[in-house]
């Protein structure tokens, strides 16, 4: 579903993005094209779930990670060069396409926000959290805001009702959507939701606002939303917050078959502490990072760059999950019967082995 999406989007893809799509597309070609011998590797482990993690790395491990924003990090701060491991960066982001891989066979660790591990246990592949994060504070930040149709007539949160609404129930926008039609006492019976999986950059969406293919949608604070106001504002287009909840989680997951090998479950211990001196290193160099990636890998203006740095840090990794693990139960509660899918304990979800590993990584910033 997540390829057919790119293929879609790409005519409509912003300046600077279609680059970035077709270098997507083609990682993922390449990573399935090698799925089926992988996807055999993957499944020899023996290692229970309950064991501990394993401490050393045997030789020869390589470990495949989808997490371009990392990949940049690591290799800037030459972090890569003294893993006790190989490590191959796919240019794999955002829930479905991980997901699609992780089926595949053809990806170790990926990271999304908190919808998509739900989404690959509802499609029968086995998963767990090995990382968890989200922006300081009581979650009164948002990382998600609703954009409106120049012809919407929208006013207000309860002027949705009767209202066609951007949905993909497998990424968090889905989250977003059926959270604020409960805060506002709206039945699902009594809005038309539009199943449209968004895609890279946001385009999906902010075009079908434009053409009036939808009245609203959640679109990603920070550039996206900025875009959108930016070339649609002078004829009529508006942005409109959600009410409160949060909605700001980013997790890095893993198959349990990925962690049932010994050799790539010591990799990962390893992993979830660079991964959270990734985002304490972002949290103390925003500007070094704009410049960087957004400018110089990704070709945005300084502005831009900065703007959406700004949009998604500072973050904070908290050392105790019973936090994430409430909100993914309140986000499986909600989706279960939204989307027809069976509900199931969210403590399955994560893999508490690795709890506090980068959490403690990031208060200690220094490899």
């Amino acid at each position: 579903m997540a390829a057919s999406a790119l293929r879609l989007s790409s005519s409509r893809l912003p300046a600077g993005s279609l680059p970035l799509a077709i270098v997507v597309t083609i990682s993922i070609a390449l990573l399935f094209a090698f799925a089926p011998a992988r996807r055999a590797a993957s499944h020899a482990g023996d290692l229970p779930l309950s064991a501990p993690l394993p401490e050393t790395v045997p030789p020869g491990v390589v470990l495949r990670v989808g997490d371009p924003v990392n990949a940049w990090i690591f290799q800037h701060n030459g972090w890569d060069k003294a893993l006790p491991f190989t490590i191959q960066w796919a240019e794999i982001t955002g829930g479905p396409d991980v997901t699609e891989a992780f089926h595949a066979g053809a990806l170790d660790v990926g990271m999304g926000a908190n919808v998509p591990p739900i989404h690959a246990d509802w499609s029968g592949i086995p998963v767990r959290i090995i990382g968890f994060r989200q922006f300081p504070g009581d979650g009164a930040r948002r990382a998600w805001t609703f954009g409106l149709s120049p012809q919407s007539n929208i006013r207000s949160i309860a002027d949705l009702k009767g209202k066609r609404i951007a949905f993909s129930p497998s990424q968090v926008q889905g989250q977003v959507v059926l959270e604020t039609l409960k805060a506002a006492h709206i039945a699902q019976k009594d809005v038309t939701l539009v199943e449209l999986p968004s895609s890279i950059g946001g385009d999906v969406y902010t075009n079908a606002l434009a053409s009036g293919e939808v009245d609203a949608a959640p679109l990603a604070a920070g550039l996206v939303s900025e875009r959108y106001i930016s070339k649609f504002a002078d004829r009529g287009a508006r942005l409109l917050p959600h009410p409160p909840f949060r909605d700001d989680s980013v997790v890095a997951y893993a198959p349990e078959s990925v962690l049932a090998d010994r050799g790539k479950a010591a990799a990962l211990r390893i992993y979830a502490r660079y991964w959270g001196l990734a985002a304490a290193w972002v949290n103390s160099h925003p500007e070094e990072f704009a410049r960087g990636y957004y400018v110089g890998k990704r070709g945005l203006s300084l502005q831009d760059a900065r703007i959406q740095v700004h949009a998604t840090y500072p973050v904070q990794i908290p050392r105790n999950w019973d936090g994430a693990i409430a909100l993914q139960q309140r986000a499986i509660d909600l989706l279960a019967p939204g989307t027809g899918r069976p509900g199931f304990p969210a403590a399955t979800l994560f893999d508490k082995r690795f709890e506090t590993i980068a959490a403690d990584a990031a208060g200690n910033p220094h490899p």
